[in-house]
């Protein structure tokens, strides 16, 4: 195959010699992507044999590594390269148009969802019992997003017992059944899984929409909730991805929202609900003697002119002074405690559904990894910082703010469990210290240690055994590894090699709702 390249520059210099220079059109970017990409990507790009290519499923994929793939491919994938086929202007071109919003933006109805579930293994296939000797509490899901794949861990003998493919760029982390048997992904481009841990094998998925959020998974293991950025929606399924119920996601006045994101707030045996464009929560509760809920609390373009409706799934608006971009829940999960981007902080009484304190949160908090424990016997929460440098901790009975602890620059994770003295927190964010974890005591809430095992290189997303006696790092680079650390004497015990490992998920702290991990 002559290379275009060539062919271009021939014509340039030809042209050249004869004193007729023309201006090179510009590419067709619409025609090269029906031509290129449309067979795997979709006519609206919304995704079909390759993920989907709209702005809101590319948002943090940056232009110069769209470009990278697009010139050349993606290894272990059915994605080639167009190196060789397109001219530099061209594949610019093409990039350009998938960051540009289609002029009719794509819709994802009900019945597409349905008929977008796909059941991969009959339950006859299926073993009641592991098909491994491993403890099954102590096993770590991890997310390996170099390459899309997810590892099982055994988390005695740190060694992996299976790996497997995934849907492209996971988005948010995993979220477990009760029992710790099942596991639930969500991508970027609207997929939900259903992974069978015990035999080791993906169950079912069905298709949410085409940019999601983040999933809930009730505390009694029936029904999985998403959220939906594209369209604006929240999904309810049952435990089997068995579509139930579409919300549009809009305010009590009809606006129209994407969603922050979703949680199961266990004790109070319902799901929350965070809209990014209004300043607004629901909670929408799932038990099946949930009471009445009064037309008064409820959105009326949902559920007509009723006074009362049955109280199972029924959203309970929650009126908010600013929007929730992340938030957190107390123990009892009484309180939800959010933060905006621009920095303001409430903390909302679900009991009473009203705002009861402001926060002191500077910069860009990231509630959503915030952890808790006791200091003298008192609950404090911490959190991360996605600006500035700090980590801000607060008495949860006051909600005033104890201590700002310098870090060595904005971070997203931090973490601890209950059998430790330490919380771990990293600075990935930072130029300079995103290759270094450090690590706080509790008590003292000083900085005692660092560690930098390898300098130059992105460290993040502690995650401790289900006993505490160790703590794995992913070293965030494409030929990256889990990092194991003796927690007590922070000493490197191991590596395991992964690629670009994201996130690694512990079952038992994550059905126990352990106060060191995420929830």
């Amino acid at each position: 195959m002559l290379n275009p390249t060539l062919i271009r520059w021939a014509a340039l210099l030809a042209g050249l010699m004869t004193g007729h220079v023309l201006a090179e059109p510009m590419p067709n970017a619409a025609e090269l992507y029906q031509q290129h990409c449309l067979s795997c990507h979709g006519a609206q790009r919304t995704g079909g044999m390759g993920p989907a290519l709209l702005p809101q499923s590319l948002e943090r994929l940056k232009r110069s590594d769209a470009l990278k793939t697009i010139r050349d491919g993606r290894p272990a994938t059915q994605m080639p390269g167009f190196g060789t086929t397109l001219e530099p202007a061209a594949l610019q071109a093409l990039v350009d148009h998938l960051y540009t919003p289609p002029a009719d933006t794509p819709g994802w109805t009900a019945e597409q969802i349905r008929q977008s579930r796909q059941q991969t293994t009959a339950p006859d296939q299926l073993k009641n019992k592991p098909v491994f000797k491993a403890d099954p509490h102590n096993l770590f899901v991890v997310v390996e997003g170099g390459d899309h794949h997810a590892t099982i861990l055994d988390g005695d003998k740190l060694t992996p017992i299976h790996r497997f493919a995934t849907r492209y760029a996971l988005h948010g982390g995993p979220k477990f059944s009760p029992d710790g048997r099942y596991v639930y992904f969500a991508s970027r481009d609207g997929w939900i899984s259903k992974f069978d841990i015990w035999n080791l094998k993906t169950v079912a998925e069905i298709r949410a929409g085409l940019n999601t959020r983040n999933i809930a998974v009730s505390s009694d293991g029936r029904y999985v909730l998403a959220g939906n950025y594209l369209p604006q929606s929240v999904v309810l399924f049952d435990q089997d991805l068995n579509l139930l119920r579409v919300y549009d996601a809009q305010s009590a006045e009809g606006k129209i929202s994407r969603v922050s994101a979703v949680y199961d707030a266990a004790p109070r045996k319902s799901f929350i609900v965070a809209l990014k464009d209004v300043p607004e929560a629901w909670e929408i509760p799932y038990a099946d003697d949930a009471p009445p809920v009064a037309k008064g609390q409820v959105h009326d373009h949902q559920l007509g002119e009723a006074v009362f409706q049955p109280g199972q799934f029924t959203p309970i608006t929650i009126p908010l002074d600013d929007i929730l971009d992340d938030f957190f829940f107390d123990p009892p999960y009484t309180h939800l405690i959010g933060a905006s981007r621009n920095g303001k902080g409430q903390v909302i009484n679900l009991n009473i559904r009203r705002k009861i304190a402001d926060l002191d949160l500077a910069g860009m908090p990231h509630l959503g990894s915030g952890i808790t424990w006791l200091r003298d016997g008192q609950p404090i929460l911490a959190t991360p910082n996605l600006k500035d440098g700090q980590v801000t901790v607060i008495d949860m009975r006051t909600w005033q703010t104890i201590k700002q602890i310098p870090t060595l620059g904005p971070g997203f994770f931090m973490r601890s469990h209950e059998n430790t003295p330490y919380v771990w927190v990293d600075s990935m964010m930072s130029p300079t210290g995103k290759d270094t974890l450090q690590i706080i005591d509790k008590a003292t809430l000083e900085v005692v240690k660092t560690v930098r095992p390898e300098p130059g290189k992105t460290l993040a997303h502690i995650e401790f055994t289900r006993d505490g006696k160790y703590a794995l790092a992913s070293l965030w680079e494409q030929d990256g590894a889990l990092i194991v650390f003796d927690a007590a004497t922070w000493k490197e015990i191991k590596r395991i090699p992964m690629s670009k490992p994201v996130g690694k998920y512990n079952v038992y702290n994550k059905i126990t709702r352990s106060a060191g991990t995420s929830h």
